[in-house]
Order: structure tokens, then C-alpha cells, then sequence
């Protein structure tokens, strides 16, 4: 067993000179485990997080959400990748997201021999096989051009792979309570979480898709697929040209979300952007539509999430709802999880505040808005349609349309 220390007052100099730090950890040959423990004093504006490196590539991130972790090669704490300790200069990675004016005195140590306890997976275990399947509400049957058909998703949350508080199978229980077809798992700066998706999936009867939300304090972005992980610590740019590459699909995430609002200039906008988000509370501003219509319509399929975390997020899962024009074909799981992602490349997405909401959806060569009575349809050259029935059926036109109330709150878009 060896142990490695760093002791050091870290400055606002420090986080000038950049965010990210690496600390340097020998791993030698054979090396049956890894354990870290970071120590930050109680100190007003010290938010510090933390995250590993191996010789052969990134194992994982907590943020801020762990001050410990373990990795051996047949398990890790949630959050990392098991798998061989392969030998050579490993890292432990501090973020200085908030570092307080006078500074703050860190202790990092790691430890490599044999992990008796791996923090946070008994716990994960445990709290996986106590959540039970719960029933999934009548479906909702929407009309679909030929050949598809619309199913319900909802693009962001978290479990205790990040900084949720419960494990993912309680993610795929509220999911599937909440009638959707498909969720995406979507932790901060790891993967580690993408193995468990297709079994889970299976068990709840809820197609699980493998994400990673790419964070930095300057702005998120969700990549969906199954494409390995995406350095948040490379710039914004590349983030776009690797998803792509890969054959996954990014998103900027809640642009106007506080803190967590989007500032990193791109040359090349994602295909996608989630324009809806848990955060619009007040359904008559009209910040997001907004924002979206700077960005660029055309080019950018419209998606939502809830960004759920615990049981006091804002809204549960499926709040908002994204229904994505899948092929009809798809069954079962791990069969929508891939028509879902060919869906949102197709930009096949209509957006509603829940399953039972009111909901404007595309249809061949129409557009159909359902249980919307006395509300209004604003195409994109601003020509308004009044809805008067249940299921109002008009000429489509391309590009996005919005569905709203008489007095202007917002209740759909269709893309």
C-alpha cells in the first residue's frame, strides 16, 4: 500500500490560471485498487470538486457531490469505471468551481493497494433492489405521419452517479409512472453509469438512453449515445465536432438556467437545444422561444428536461415531456433508445408541459393540436390559427410552430 498526499492553500490565482487541476498518482503494475479522499474545510464560497484520470483515459467525476471514491477492477463507486488499474501516472482532477477570496487549504489523498470498502455502492445496491416496478399510466395515442409513430421522453436527469440522490432504477420507476417511453441518464461529466442502462431498461420496461451532461461552469450540453465520454475540459467547439464524429447528438442545455445559463461562443450550433426546461416556471414568459429564434430555428430541434434530481426538484420526470416521431416498428427498450436517437436526428419532436397536457403535433401533411380548445397556433411567419375542438386538425407548414393559450402562455411547440 502506498499513500500520496497534497497539502496546499489554493488561491484565486489558481482558478485564474484555470479550473481544472490534476494531481499526479503512481499506480503501479498489479495495483488491486485506488482510494481517494479529498478534504475541504468548512469554508464560506468553497465549492470544490473532484474526478479521476487513468494512464489510459478519464474514470470518472463526483463534482462536488462526493469527497471519496474507490476504483478496483471489479467495482467502483458510482460515478467511476471499474475495470484494471492499468500501471503509470494517474490524476486526480480538482475543479476549483468557487474558490472564496482568502483562498482555501485542500488535502488530497490517495491511497493504492487493496479497498476493503468502496465508498457509495453498498448503499447503491441496496437502494436499486428495494425499488419495485410500478404500473405505467393508460398510453396516450397521438396521430403520426406513415410509418411512425410518437413516443414520450424525457432528455435530462440524475441519479447518485452525479449529484442525484437516488439510483438510477428509481429514475426508470418515476419515468415509467410518468408514461414515458424513454428517459435519458444524463450525469455530469461520466459514463460510468451507461452499463447498467440496457438491464435496467429491460427490468422496468423503459428505455434508459446512455448520456453524459458535459459540464463547465460557463455552460452545459448533454450528448446522447452510446460515444464514451466528452472532455468538458476541452472547448465548447470541440465538444460539438467530437459528438458528431462519434455519431452522437449534443444539446445545449437550459440556456437561460440562472448560473447555468449558456455562455460559450460556437462557430457550429448542436442539432439540438433544450428549449424547454423544469426551470420555466412562468409558462407567459417568453425567454426560451426567445432565445431560441436568436440561436436559429431552422437547424435546431427543439427538446425538453426535467433535470431531475431528488424528490425536491422542481418538477418530477416527464415535466416537460418531449414526444419524438419514432419508426412504428420499434419495440421494447433497447429498440427505442436507438429509433429515439434516429428520431431527434430526423428533428421529429413536439414539446408539452406533461404526458396529459395539451400538445401540438405534426402529422404527414398536417398539424393536429390536441386537447387544446380556444387557444391559438403561431406558425413561424406569425399567422395564428384558432383552435376551437379537441383535436383541431390544420395545413402544416415547415418549420416550428407553438401552440398558446388566449393569453399568450406558452403550452406546445412542434418542430
Amino acid at each position: 500500500m502506498a499513500v500520496t498526499s497534497y497539502r496546499r492553500r489554493w488561491t484565486l490565482d489558481d482558478r485564474a490560471e484555470s479550473v481544472w487541476h490534476s494531481l499526479p498518482v503512481d499506480v503501479p503494475p498489479d495495483c488491486p485498487g485506488l482510494l481517494v479522499t479529498l478534504t475541504v474545510p468548512p469554508v464560506p464560497g468553497a465549492v470544490i470538486d473532484i474526478g479521476c484520470e487513468g494512464a489510459a483515459g478519464w474514470r470518472g467525476w463526483s463534482g462536488g457531490a462526493r469527497q471519496t471514491f474507490a476504483i478496483t477492477p471489479t467495482a467502483a463507486t458510482p460515478g467511476y469505471l471499474a475495470g484494471e488499474l492499468e500501471p503509470g501516472t494517474w490524476w486526480v482532477v480538482l475543479g476549483l468551481h468557487r474558490v472564496p477570496v482568502e483562498g482555501v487549504e485542500l488535502l488530497v489523498e490517495a491511497v493504492t493497494g487493496p479497498v476493503d470498502n468502496i465508498p457509495g455502492l453498498t448503499e447503491y445496491a441496496d437502494a436499486s433492489a428495494a425499488i419495485a416496478v410500478p404500473p405505467r399510466p393508460p398510453r396516450r395515442s397521438l396521430p403520426a405521419s406513415s410509418g411512425l409513430k410518437w413516443i414520450a421522453g424525457d432528455f435530462h436527469a440524475h441519479s447518485l452517479h452525479s449529484d442525484g440522490s437516488t439510483p438510477i432504477a428509481n429514475l426508470a420507476a418515476l419515468g415509467l409512472s410518468a408514461g414515458l417511453d424513454v428517459l435519458a441518464v444524463t450525469e455530469h461529466n461520466t459514463v460510468a453509469h451507461h452499463a447498467e442502462l440496457p438491464s435496467l431498461g429491460n427490468r422496468f420496461g423503459i428505455g434508459l438512453v446512455p448520456g453524459q451532461e458535459v459540464t463547465t461552469d460557463t455552460g452545459h450540453a448533454n450528448a446522447f449515445g452510446e460515444i464514451g465520454v466528452i472532455d468538458f475540459r476541452q472547448p465548447a467547439a470541440t465538444w460539438v465536432t467530437e459528438v458528431a464524429r462519434r455519431g452522437g447528438l449534443l444539446s445545449i442545455n437550459h440556456p437561460l438556467g440562472g448560473d447555468c445559463s449558456w455562455r460559450q461562443p460556437l462557430p457550429e450550433h448542436p442539432p439540438l437545444a433544450e428549449i424547454w426546461h423544469s426551470s420555466w416556471l412562468d409558462h407567459a414568459w417568453g425567454g426560451p422561444i426567445a432565445w431560441w429564434q436568436a440561436w436559429g430555428l431552422e437547424g435546431t430541434t427543439p427538446i425538453g428536461g426535467s433535470d431531475w434530481h431528488n424528490p425536491t426538484s422542481i418538477t418530477p420526470p416527464g415535466t416537460p415531456t418531449t414526444w419524438v416521431a419514432v419508426d412504428a416498428a420499434a419495440e421494447g427498450p433497447n429498440e427505442l433508445v436507438a429509433a429515439v436517437l434516429a428520431g431527434l436526428s430526423a428533428c421529429r419532436t413536439a414539446l408539452s408541459w406533461s404526458y396529459t397536457a395539451p400538445v401540438l403535433v405534426r402529422a404527414d401533411d398536417e398539424l393536429i393540436a390536441l386537447d387544446a380548445a380556444n387557444t391559438l397556433v403561431i406558425s413561424p411567419d406569425g399567422t395564428r390559427h384558432a383552435v376551437r375542438s379537441s383535436a383541431e386538425r390544420i395545413p402544416a407548414t415547415p418549420g416550428p410552430h407553438l401552440l398558446v393559450t388566449h393569453t399568450g402562455q406558452f403550452l406546445s411547440t412542434c418542430a
